[in-house]
């Protein structure tokens, strides 16, 4: 177990942006990080291989911390994270869940390409194909949302691309389900996050000089 992470087991969801359900993955998702330390560990398990088709690192290739922030608030809950299935269409969760109320503003994580904004089995689904991430490019997706940009536009890291529906999410509360994927192959989108994001420092109490103390 990764020292100061969090990991859950979870149930499957369906695959964002259309088609059928998505091959498995071979590395274990992380639902909360809490040292550098297990950043680095987490990157390293989530390049790593497994036996299941289509696992992540066989096909998947790396995964840059291109992140500028998260797709909703600050830092958000987990509330479920990474669970790829252990054989090929098997129950998992490729994705993971953040927590946030409805008509929160969600945001690309990265410039992008918007690759596809529309409804998807009820739901509404946008997808951002990341700029500089290779050949196939990486994809992110984002659901329930309710766009507010088009396919093929341009858009930079942070801007809203919407905003958190109500209905739609599978969690018990509203929730934000953030997937990542290259080609058919999907990731654990926590990876697009440098540690900064993840795990960023506790404030520190620093001196303050040259001030006067009270009587």
């Amino acid at each position: 177990m990764l020292a100061g992470a969090a990991l859950t087991l979870l149930a499957q969801t369906p695959r964002a942006g259309g088609g059928g359900p998505a091959p498995p993955h071979a590395w274990r998702g992380v639902a909360a990080v809490a040292s550098v330390d297990s950043v680095t560990a987490v990157r390293t398990v989530g390049r790593g291989t497994a036996g299941a088709a289509g696992a992540a690192g066989a096909d998947g290739g790396s995964v840059p911390a291109v992140g500028r922030g998260w797709p909703v608030g600050v830092r958000p809950p987990v509330l479920r994270g990474w669970e790829p299935p252990a054989t090929v269409y098997g129950p998992g969760h490729r994705g993971v869940d953040l927590g946030a109320a409805p008509g929160t503003p969600v945001r690309a994580v990265a410039a992008g390409r918007v690759s596809f904004a529309g409804r998807v089995a009820g739901r509404g689904v946008v997808s951002v194909e990341l700029t500089g991430t290779g050949d196939p490019p990486l994809r992110t997706t984002y659901e329930p949302v309710q766009a507010s940009v088009t396919k093929g536009q341009e858009v930079a890291a942070g801007e809203v691309l919407g905003t958190l529906e109500e209905t739609g999410s599978h969690c018990g509360s509203a929730c934000l389900h953030w997937g990542l994927l290259r080609a058919d192959t999907y990731l654990n989108p926590l990876l697009l996050l440098p540690p900064w994001l993840l795990n960023p420092a506790p404030p520190r109490l620093l001196p303050v000089l040259d001030v006067p103390l009270p009587p």
